[in-house]
This record gives C-alpha cells, structure tokens and sequence, in this order.
C-alpha cells in the first residue's frame, strides 16, 4: 500500500509541474523600453532586449521601445529618471530594469524568467 501512495504522490507532483509549465509557456509579456534617441546605449538595450525576448519568450511578448526625445512627456508619467530603462507591465508585478540589458541573467531575473539566486552566508538565514 505504500508503494502506491508514493506512486500517486509522484504523478499528483508530475501533473502539477505540468500544468504550471503550460499555464507559465501561455503567459504574454507586455514591455516597455525607454530609450533617448540612436545613442549607443539606447541600441544596444534595444538589440540585446530583442534578443532575450526573441530567445527566452517566444514570441509571447509584446514590446513598445519609447523615443524619449520624441515623447519626453511619458518619461514623468511613467517615473523614468534614467534611460534606457525596460518596465514590464504584464505579467505582474511590474518591474524596471535600467542599463542597456547586456547582463541577460540580470533581465531574466527582472522579468521573472530566473529565479533570484539566493545569498549564501549573509547572516540573514534562518539557520545561521
């Protein structure tokens, strides 16, 4: 009887991570990428970020690069101090990423593709 148990345990596990793998692949991005014209900087955040979405969402994702000196009205009310800098709308939580996305691992971690690698020795755990 034991055995069984730990049979249907292991394909309850299996069907849940499968369905949270279907549910996570169906999920649509909503991004926005603030810029400030053709300056190096803007470019590459552009051509790095078309990459990463390109090869970690599938075209699951809808991306709007902003022109900041073509619509500097949106860098106040969508609070950018900084450019370029990626907000992701959807799915939720927002976040903002600032640089020009060359760090694929930090904008993965940001759009929640990655998961935050966790600080060893900080003092802070629970065991230490």
């Amino acid at each position: 009887m034991h055995e069984e148990t730990v049979e249907s345990n292991s394909q309850a596990m299996l069907e849940a991570f499968e369905r949270a793998a279907i549910e996570d692949a169906s999920r649509s991005y909503v991004l926005r990428l603030f810029v400030t014209g053709t300056t190096p900087k803007s470019i590459r955040a552009i051509t790095n970020l078309r990459r990463i979405c390109e090869e970690y969402l599938d075209g699951r994702y809808e991306l709007e690069v902003i022109d900041l000196y073509q619509q500097p009205e949106l860098a106040e009310g969508n609070h950018i101090v900084a450019a370029p800098t990626l907000i992701k709308k959807l799915p939720e939580p927002l976040r903002r990423i600032i640089g020009d996305m060359s760090d694929t691992d930090r904008v993965l971690i940001g759009l929640d593709l990655k998961p935050k690698p966790k600080a060893e020795g900080t003092g802070l755990g629970k065991d230490e």
